[in-house]
């Protein structure tokens, strides 16, 4: 006679270790000789562009390119002029950074760009970068849900009905988007783009079959130079909508979708001789993680009233609680700038990383969302004003969740003259990601000694107690080697009943 063990196995992934690396970039460059020549610098702009990620043997690398954007007035001539250059860059991890792991996300972004003036025709640029790393390793997940015995062993087992989330599928692609953004009605054509920035944001995701169809908006905003020499600023909504293989995914499972730009390319059209439509291509790496709720049936504890029973125990960690969510902040400031400003010609605001604290079941997020704005004084002398602003948000969530989130300011910064200078008002959005971690025992393996009875010489046939305050009817039966059968039915109570904590239960030894 035998005990059976009924298992389970469930394909998963689970993080394997995160990871932030910071480090600086230099470079020196040549003025090219179709430009002319650097009287002073007005503001340096960097964009980040991951062209891969790799990792091997748990060491990860990842490499991009940063385009830094040198706004500058020219020596001897009135207006504007760019200066474009690429530096490329490499981020390596330590080999023990993120053991077993067979997927990597990657977010770099430049916490520190200045760029000084050598001298008319050469250039300084220093460059402090900052990469989150987050690798994932596969995590099947095997425990017993049953056990299958005789009735002539007299095993008893108590099982537990668990909620968990797990992260069953990791997909990812290149896309390549390509659209017309039309300058809106009233404003000049474009003769030359100067600068330009790009959020996405994808707002539904659905699964249908083995696809998963994702939605969203890409905010484009452009500074760029008119034919008679003025410079103005627009920004646009372009809508998107794109499909990635995902085999084996449930329909019903919840996709979260991360959009990393790994170029853009926005040109002028030649075709429009008043340059009113802008060519639009955005090329970007998604990474799609799946996760499905499960209802799993967990065999954590056994023993026979007949034969003694040796079993392990293992612990089993599970997400019983995820929740992506997204808060809107709205700010309103004023930039103090000293002097009279005669317009603006363009207003952007970048967040920095989110800091999470807990203050029981709420979470206070804050971040610091640098506003910059490029302004004409009365005497049309371009200049930059900047001010870091702390932004902060509260959630209620439970209080042993781990919190992760970033904070983004999707849409256009709008802004005015007054008497204390520019004030700005702009909306950060804090997109959030919670989830609890629970710890549950589990039965891995299970022997039942059939050679001899169990022993149960000086055990008393009968008790008379109470049920203690931490006690279950469980804990009773098991203690006195009984079921809760015998004790429900010595005691008069209906099957499915719970026993009183205040009443003398009878407690009678079950007869082999």
């Amino acid at each position: 006679m035998e005990l059976e063990l009924k298992k389970t196995s469930l394909d998963a992934y689970e993080t394997g270790g995160e990871l932030t690396l910071t480090q600086e970039e230099t470079a020196e460059t040549i003025v090219p000789d179709y430009c002319p020549d650097i009287a002073r610098i007005i503001e340096t702009d960097g964009k980040v562009y991951l062209h891969s990620r790799e990792l091997r043997d748990g060491k990860a690398e990842v490499s991009g390119t940063i385009r830094v954007t040198v706004l500058y007035t020219p020596d001897g001539e009135s207006g504007i002029r760019t200066l474009e250059f690429a530096m490329p860059f490499t981020v390596e991890s330590d080999s023990r950074g993120l053991p077993g792991c067979l997927y990597l996300t990657a977010e770099t972004e430049p916490e520190f760009l200045e760029t000084r003036m050598l001298n008319p025709r050469k250039v300084f640029t220093h460059c402090k970068l900052v990469t989150r790393l987050t690798g994932y390793q596969k995590a099947p997940l095997t425990f017993c849900t049953d056990t299958e015995a005789e009735e002539a062993l007299c095993v008893e087992k108590r099982q537990e009905q668990q909620h968990a989330i797990l992260l069953t599928h990791i997909a990812e692609k290149d896309f390549t988007f390509t659209e017309e953004m039309n300058l809106s009605p009233g404003r000049d054509g474009a003769a030359e783009l100067l600068t330009s920035q790009v959020c996405s944001a994808v707002t539904e995701t659905k699964i249908v079959g083995s696809k998963l169809i994702f939605k969203g908006m890409f905010s484009v905003t452009l500074l760029y130079r008119t034919a008679e020499g003025k410079c103005c600023s627009t920004t646009g909504e372009l809508p998107f909508s794109q499909i990635m293989e995902v085999e084996g995914a449930k329909e019903g499972a919840a996709a979260s979708l991360y959009l990393q730009l790994t170029g853009t390319d926005l040109q002028i059209d030649g075709d429009d001789a008043e340059g009113r439509q802008i060519a639009v291509t955005l090329y970007f790496h998604a990474t799609a993680l799946l996760r499905e709720e499960r209802d799993l049936t967990l065999l954590n504890d056994l023993y026979s009233t007949a034969y003694d029973v040796v079993y392990e125990a293992s612990p089993l960690t599970l997400t019983s609680f995820c929740e992506t969510l997204t808060r809107r902040q709205t700010v309103r400031e004023v930039l103090e700038i000293g002097v009279v400003a005669e317009s603006i010609l363009s207003l952007s605001a970048a967040c920095g990383a989110v800091s999470v604290s807990r203050e029981g079941e709420n979470a206070v997020l804050r971040t610091g969302v640098t506003v910059r704005t490029l302004y004409l004084d009365e005497g049309g002398v371009p200049l930059v004003a900047e001010r870091c602003i702390d932004v902060s948000c509260q959630l209620e969530l439970p209080e042993d969740c781990k919190v992760t989130a970033r904070a983004v300011c999707q849409e256009e910064v709008q802004g005015s003259l007054g008497d204390r200078g520019i004030e700005v008002r702009f909306p950060v959005d804090f997109r959030v990601e919670a989830a609890s971690r629970v710890k549950r025992v589990c039965i891995a393996s299970a022997k039942l000694d059939t050679d001899s009875v169990k022993d149960m010489t000086g055990a008393p046939s009968l008790v008379l107690r109470c049920l203690g305050k931490q006690e279950t009817a469980w804990d009773l039966a098991k203690r006195y080697n009984t079921t809760i059968a015998t004790i429900l039915s010595a005691n008069q109570l209906e099957a499915g009943e719970e026993l009183p904590r205040e009443k003398l239960l009878l407690i009678p030894r079950k007869r082999s």
